[in-house]
């Protein structure tokens, strides 16, 4: 059999090697043109058939027209570049490679035919490794989530491979959610772009193509060729970071604030707790409750619950009788002193901190939202809407009234 080093490139070493450990179950591989994650991963999936003979393998695409272009071409390449051919039977209808030594088979699926998965069964062991191509085609981690729910079953171990190249907003739900996975300890997320591929495997062509792309637009070279969450140009909040806040940094936060802001109907009721660093100008949420039609006593609960100290939250002044009803709770309401302009100026106070850091764990919808807040294009897409958009900004708008007296000391005038 080929050496394993002449088909896979080097950056993709240390994760062959925690596939080989069964170090992780969950393996987010994004990258660029080029990057080679695909070949990876079918060259994986090949090998880890062959040694392990209880094991099976499931590919699919959002779109099952597209599986034997893509995923099926792919995986025949891992088995014919191994020099293990003669091994595999390669059948087209019912798509399917199996493993002549065992039996072991390689299924393909697509996601436009949920019950076709559902029902999906081998004769022989389980369905070990499950991999997602161009996994930000698939409408969400839901769906995703309720793929392996049906495909995970009798087996000890389990490796699922996602592989796609990163789009270009930040508010994709794929961009999103990776920054949640790569807080999960069964969970490995990795980059990689062509630039650690040998250059005979890419060939002249690619290595020129991409070479001009950087020269006459370096943006788009990011993007398509490193892989880079570049943007739309409509972010708002370019200064978030996603990570945990860890209990050592809570213990040390001394300037705790708290705001929330009411909703009604579809809109959500949030609560969040905050520490604002004002020596380096650094906000970091750590708390967030978050719900739709909650009641006054649970809203009550809840914020005593994070509210040791019946310290002061700074609510949203529109909904006095809201506040009241808190009030005779026993919680320190403080109505936010809403004026023409405000929703401007605080705005602009956040985006002009060094950093936002938002735990995507304890508070993924403040994550969410301060990620993923974006102005709105014109109905021909040639400019951005002026003014910020009023929706899917719930965590934002508590946020800004948590910190009303900062924004006075910090020198703006939020009130007009």
């Amino acid at each position: 059999m080929t050496r394993l080093s002449s088909c896979i490139a080097p950056a993709f070493y240390p994760v062959h090697t925690a596939v080989k450990s069964d170090q992780y179950t969950h393996y987010w591989l994004k990258g660029g043109r080029g990057s080679t994650k695909s070949s990876f991963v079918a060259l994986e999936i090949v090998l880890g058939i062959m040694e392990y003979p209880d094991t099976n393998a499931v590919a699919l695409r959002k779109v099952g027209l597209y599986l034997k272009d893509s995923v099926y071409e792919q995986l025949v390449w891992a088995i014919e570049k191994l020099g293990v051919s003669h091994l595999w039977d390669q059948r087209i209808s019912p798509m399917a490679l199996i493993y002549l030594p065992t039996g072991q088979r390689i299924l393909f699926r697509g996601a436009d035919k949920p019950k076709k998965i559902k029902s999906t069964k081998v004769s022989k062991g389980y369905i070990r490794y499950i991999w997602y191509e161009e996994c930000d085609e698939f409408l969400g981690k839901e769906e995703l989530d309720t793929i392996n729910q049906s495909l995970m079953r009798g087996g000890s171990r389990f490796d699922i491979f996602y592989s796609y190249n990163p789009p270009k907003s930040q508010t994709n739900w794929i961009n999103r959610e990776v920054e949640t996975q790569k807080l999960r300890p069964d969970t490995l997320v990795h980059h990689s772009d062509y630039r650690s591929v040998p250059e005979p495997w890419l060939g002249d062509p690619f290595l020129q193509e991409a070479e001009e792309l950087q020269r006459t637009n370096k943006a788009r070279y990011r993007h398509e060729y490193l892989g880079e969450v570049t943007g739309t140009g409509g972010e708002v909040f370019q200064n978030v970071t996603l990570r945990e806040i860890t209990a050592e940094e809570r213990a040390s936060f001394d300037h705790i604030r708290r705001g929330l802001d009411w909703g009604y109907g579809p809109d959500p009721f949030v609560y969040l707790a905050l520490h604002y660093d004002r020596k380096r100008r650094r906000l970091f949420i750590y708390h967030e409750f978050y719900k739709h039609r909650a009641g006054f006593d649970e809203i009550a609960r809840e914020i005593k619950k994070e509210n040791l100290d019946r310290r002061e939250v700074t609510a949203e002044s529109a909904e006095p009788r809201s506040n009241d009803e808190l009030k005779s709770r026993g919680i320190r309401i403080s109505p936010a002193k809403k004026g023409s302009g405000s929703v401007e100026h605080g705005i602009s106070w956040l985006q002009d901190l060094n950093e936002i850091v938002i735990d995507p764990v304890t508070c993924p919808n403040a994550a969410r939202e301060f990620s993923g807040y974006e102005l709105e294009r014109t109905a021909d897409g040639t400019a951005f809407k002026s003014g910020y958009p009023d929706k899917d900004n719930h965590t934002i708008d508590a946020a800004r009234y948590a910190c009303e007296r900062d924004m006075k000391k910090g020198g703006v005038s939020v009130w007009k």
